[in-house]
């Protein structure tokens, strides 16, 4: 009988005959099959089947609804500062707490959906996150606003459930490009909150846009209950030892180490930007939240440019495309300085700085999903918690410094935090050519080897334990 999940086509299995890397011997034997009834391992499940497109698009809908919730605030926060009479670092803290929470949400939350049935866990997500989104609305002092935004951060992680859950359902040669796809909607989630944030702001206040928000997660969670199919990995762990593994991931694989700091540099310097812009923007050039909402829209080449990060992520060029992410990170911030002069110069600094953002993220996604298919939530557990802990330093520092500094101070931090991912990708390339060809660049361990890069599409890094010991 065919169990295929609904989204899930065939595809003619590839012609290659590569032997399957090997696991290292802590890890759960899978070679036997499930119980009869249950739902199959990831592997097994997604082994020669092609991803629908509309599916796809689902879930990449989903993705950017749920994590806009965390950017709505950006360029509101003049006016809820004016609203409850707060100082702009006061003000500033809605976002910080806001990605605190989500750290939270991505090292307690997300790793289970290698435990529980991910469509249950997305669904009770988005109802959790609508009901956090109504207080946020109904907020009447900083006391209540401030915990009820890190509330809204812990849940908006069913953003984070959804990329594993989409990158399990892809076949190997496929999975950097349905990434790409999925995080395409993370990103213009991200851009266009500020934008739709500006524009409900300007018909109502600032507490429409949370309601509105509300009633949409409700909208979400009734979608994905009936188009998602139902699935659930097999790892035989209990939740306090699925949270130690967590742990055990970022000391086992050096190449989730790696990126994981690519990552919190990377959206540290992201963040620096987007929560002291609005200040910028209202105080130097004064214009309304309408206004600044739009500027969100220049971000938007970012998403465009993210499926090709992915695909270049499955064809074994994955520390090109870091190094000239990193690159134009650093490029960005000279012109965003000159955007206190003039806003062409903001506009172009933000395309240029959300490109390199966005492209290092779905590069660094793609390449930790070959690391362990059956702990692809907790990978990105992981790697998102360095991420938003990057975020939330970032965002912090921006408004303090803004207030003390203004925008040059900002520029200044922002660029530091985009040249920390230009130094630390400089370094592996060194390390990279120390090594030598066909190890580049390698990084040993005392329970063996992994390559973290020239992996070809489709593949992961080969485990070897032996290579400790040679």
């Amino acid at each position: 009988m065919d169990r295929r999940p609904a989204g899930l086509e065939p595809q003619m299995p590839p012609s290659s005959h590569s032997a399957s890397p090997a696991v290292p011997p802590d890890e759960p034997d899978r070679s036997a099959e499930p119980p009869a009834g249950a739902l199959a391992p990831a592997g097994r499940r997604r082994a020669g089947h092609h991803l629908a497109r509309p599916l796809v698009f689902v879930m990449a809908a989903a993705t950017g609804l749920a994590v806009a919730n965390n950017y709505y605030a950006q360029p509101l926060l003049p006016v809820i500062g004016r609203s409850l009479h707060l100082a702009a670092g006061t003000a500033g803290l809605v976002v910080t707490v806001a990605q605190i929470g989500y750290a939270v949400g991505l090292l307690l939350l997300l790793p289970l959906g290698d435990l529980v049935e991910r469509r249950r866990l997305v669904v009770l997500l988005s109802l959790a996150t609508a009901a956090a989104l109504v207080v946020v609305g109904l907020s009447p002092t900083v006391a209540v606003l401030l915990p009820a935004a890190a509330a809204v951060g812990v849940t908006s992680v069913l953003a984070q459930v959804l990329v594993p859950f989409a990158a399990s359902l892809a076949s190997d040669r496929e999975r950097g490009r349905v990434v790409g796809l999925v995080m395409s909607g993370l990103l213009v989630g991200i851009l266009l909150a500020r934008t739709v944030a500006g524009l409900l702001a300007a018909t109502g206040t600032w507490r429409t846009v949370y309601l509105v928000a509300a009633g949409a997660m409700v909208v979400q969670a009734m979608v994905l209950q009936r188009t998602l199919p139902a699935y659930r990995e097999q790892t035989g762990l209990g939740y306090p030892r699925l949270l130690r593994s967590v742990g055990e991931l970022l000391r086992n694989e050096p190449l989730l180490r790696l990126r994981s700091l690519y990552g919190a540099m990377s959206f540290g310097t992201f963040s620096v930007l987007w929560t002291s812009m609005a200040f910028l923007l209202a105080d130097h050039y004064h214009e309304p939240p309408a206004v600044i909402g739009l500027f969100g829209l220049a971000g938007a080449a970012g998403a465009v440019t993210a499926t090709m990060a992915g695909r270049q992520a499955d064809q074994g060029r994955a520390q090109r495309s870091t190094g000239v992410t990193a690159a134009l990170l650093v490029a960005s911030w000279p012109l965003l300085w000159l955007g206190s002069r003039s806003l062409v110069w903001l506009v172009v600094g933000i395309v240029v700085l959300d490109i390199g953002a966005q492209g290092l993220h779905i590069t660094n996604q793609s390449e930790i999903y070959r690391l362990r298919p059956e702990a692809r939530s907790r990978l990105t557990s992981a790697y998102m918690v360095s991420y938003f802990v990057g975020g939330g330093v970032g965002s912090a520092v921006s408004a303090a410094l803004y207030g003390s500094h203004g925008w040059t101070g900002v520029c200044l931090v922002g660029g530091a935090f985009a040249a920390g991912d230009l130094v630390l990708w400089l370094l592996s390339e060194i390390a990279g050519h120390r090594a030598g060809p066909g190890a580049h660049p390698t990084v040993l361990t005392a329970r063996g080897t992994l390559t973290a890069r020239g992996t070809s599409a489709g593949s992961r890094p080969r485990w070897d334990p032996q290579a400790a010991t040679r």
